[in-house]
């Protein structure tokens, strides 16, 4: 049998039940570490869809909200080049990153 690891989230919320403090740990660390936002995506074998659960608190700044979407779409970006291989199609996701970067005035566009 492989390796095992955990990973617990703690995410406390309101009396609105809205998230006002996220934490999480993994059981391969002693550490605890404090998050604004939090991105999980799940993939349904036997239903063949994704389920996500997002969370905000209310501490997290519009700006960083952009910035953490911008390196989302980065990171799918990697992750379709790594577990597909198709240099195209992460290509494609990466450059509506990069406009979405401009958009949200992250990027400053150069000319």
């Amino acid at each position: 049998m492989g390796k095992k690891t955990e990973l617990n989230i703690t995410v406390e919320l309101d009396e609105n039940n809205l998230p006002i403090n996220m934490t999480w740990t993994s059981s391969d660390g002693d550490q605890k570490s404090t998050s604004k936002a939090l991105f999980l995506s799940l993939w349904d074998e036997k239903e063949k869809n994704s389920m996500h659960l997002h969370l905000w608190t209310k501490e997290m700044m519009l700006d960083e909200m952009k910035q953490f979407m911008h390196q989302t779409l980065l990171a799918e970006s990697d992750t379709i080049k790594r577990a597909i291989g198709d240099e195209k199609l992460a290509s494609s996701l990466y450059d509506f990153a990069h406009d979405f970067a401009l958009k949200a005035g992250i990027l400053k566009n150069v000319e």
